[in-house]
């Protein structure tokens, strides 16, 4: 007996197929699958994916390029103004192909640039491109001019996912709910001073941002080792000039701040300064997602929920909180990535090894596209919260008694009876409505204190008046919004509008 097996062929590269024995298609660059990361094609926002994308890359490189060539003519190097018009003429005619072919000739992909910007730009423009500079004047620095704007990005959905939770919680302010400890049932909040925690977060992670972004400083022009003995040799020794180089360079890419002293990299302790606080960002959405996730199987708040939306293909029923799933998922994956470049940095051996590269080619961009995802789908949960206040009272109906003990404790005692016999007939009436509870019943605990002839006269008829076991909620929702958001939203004011989500599932 012969067995005969079949293979399901899905590509052969060219060659031929085993289970059908005729050749196949041979595969070219315009039928070969692509990979692109779901952070670009799925997740993230065009304006973050473009921040971060080849092209944005290129053109920042020219600009440093151009940048450096202006500086240097304006201290006196023979470059001439036809050679910048050029160069200036240039700089928007990339060519990727041939940037590929360069590369796999040369290896080198900064160089690759170099030589194709020379191409198009002309042999006498072609001569003063990267005078002076080493790999890392463009790699490094438009790397630093991607992640300042970048944050800038991030701070523009913070700030507007902060102004719909203020609206949230302002209109929630005095609707009481069951608040939580260890997942248990505690005492009451309200709906509105429970978004107030969510949006604190948040807070403090702008406030970080915006001063991360205050202080990142650029690169600079330091040379291959850092020492700026290049430029120092291109100016005939004249410090003073070097000095004014990158000052003019720093000014032209729109940093205030450089780095004082470098290797041939930046110090890599930003990134891990810049990641790490991508991950807080992260923590703080997960936060919220997760809360919304818990009262969302509560029945209590939920996510947007469009008309025409599946829950799921099996039941059609359900509603699941699918955003807010994908929040904690990303957010998940960006706390991942936030270890990668404190090894990095810990890494360099003295002025620099090249480890770091393609770690940060994967690490950087993808921390961003991921939080710009998250960001993205906090502003669009956080602009449709549904609440359900019928839902929120029958939830709180079965524990308000428990909570209304502490008042007849408080009133018998004041009455002049004994705290401890008050407390333990209480203990014991509680422990059977517990029980009641336990079994699908009514909690019967106000009635069977009613019953009771030691804690009767202190059940007052307001006991189960949610508005008495708020505390300080509303007032607190009243001054964290006035006292600590108005202020940072006055600061941001210029984002307003600058930011609307767009999310796909």
């Amino acid at each position: 007996m012969t067995l005969r097996v079949h293979r399901a062929v899905r590509g052969c590269g060219g060659r031929f197929s085993p289970a059908r024995r005729v050749p196949c298609a041979p595969m070219t660059a315009a039928t070969r699958p692509e990979y692109r990361s779901p952070l670009a094609t799925r997740y993230a926002t065009a304006a973050m994916v473009a921040n971060f994308d080849d092209r944005r890359r290129t053109l920042l490189w020219r600009d440093l390029w151009i940048a450096l060539a202006e500086a240097e003519q304006g201290l006196g190097l023979p470059i001439s103004d036809a050679q910048l018009a050029a160069l200036k003429r240039a700089r928007e005619t990339v060519d990727f192909a041939r940037v590929a072919e360069l590369e796999a000739e040369l290896r080198h992909d900064v160089m690759a640039h170099v030589h194709h910007f020379g191409e198009v730009a002309g042999a006498d423009a072609a001569k003063i491109i990267h005078l002076g500079a080493t790999s890392c004047y463009v790699a490094d620095n438009a790397e630093l001019v991607m992640i300042r704007d970048g944050l800038e990005l991030l701070m523009d959905r913070l700030y507007t996912a902060l102004t719909q939770l203020a609206a949230f919680a302002r209109d929630n302010r005095e609707l009481a709910t069951l608040a939580y400890t260890h997942l248990q049932p505690a005492q009451l909040t309200t709906v509105g001073k429970r978004a107030c925690l969510w949006a604190q977060d948040l807070a403090l992670d702008l406030e970080t941002i915006e001063g991360l972004a205050e202080r990142l400083p650029l690169r600079g022009v330091k040379g291959t080792t850092g020492t700026q003995a290049s430029f120092l040799q291109l100016f005939d020794g004249d410090h003073a000039k070097v000095e004014a180089l990158e000052r003019r360079i720093c000014e032209a890419m729109g940093f205030r701040h450089w780095l004082p002293v470098s290797g041939q990299t930046y110090t890599r302790k930003i990134d891990s300064w810049v990641v790490s606080a991508l991950a807080d960002v992260a923590g703080s959405a997960a936060k919220l997602a997760v809360d919304l996730r818990l009262l969302a199987h509560k029945r209590e708040v939920e996510e947007p929920f469009e008309r025409k939306q599946i829950g799921s293909s099996a039941m059609a029923y359900k509603r699941n909180p699918m955003r807010s799933e994908r929040i904690c998922g990303l957010a998940r994956f960006v706390h991942s990535l936030a270890t990668s470049p404190r090894e990095t940095h810990a890494n360099q051996w003295f002025e620099r090894t090249l480890d770091d590269s393609s770690n940060r080619r994967l690490v950087l961009t993808e921390a961003f596209l991921a939080t710009d995802a998250i960001l993205n789908l906090v502003v669009d949960v956080t602009s449709g919260l549904v609440v359900y206040p019928e839902k929120i009272a029958a939830n709180m109906a079965d524990e308000l008694p428990f909570m209304a003990t502490e008042e007849v404790i408080m009133r018998g005692t004041r009455a002049g009876e004994s705290r401890q016999a008050l407390h333990e007939a209480i203990r014991q009436h509680a422990w059977a409505a517990a029980a009641e509870l336990k079994a699908g019943r009514p909690n019967d605990l106000i009635a069977r204190m009613r019953g009771e002839p030691l804690l009767a006269r202190f059940v007052d008829d307001s006991a189960l008046d949610p508005r008495n076991f708020v505390g300080r909620a509303p007032e607190q929702v009243d001054a964290f919004l006035e006292g600590a958001l108005q202020p940072l939203f006055e600061r941001h004011a210029h984002r307003a509008g600058r930011f609307a989500p767009r999310v796909r599932v």
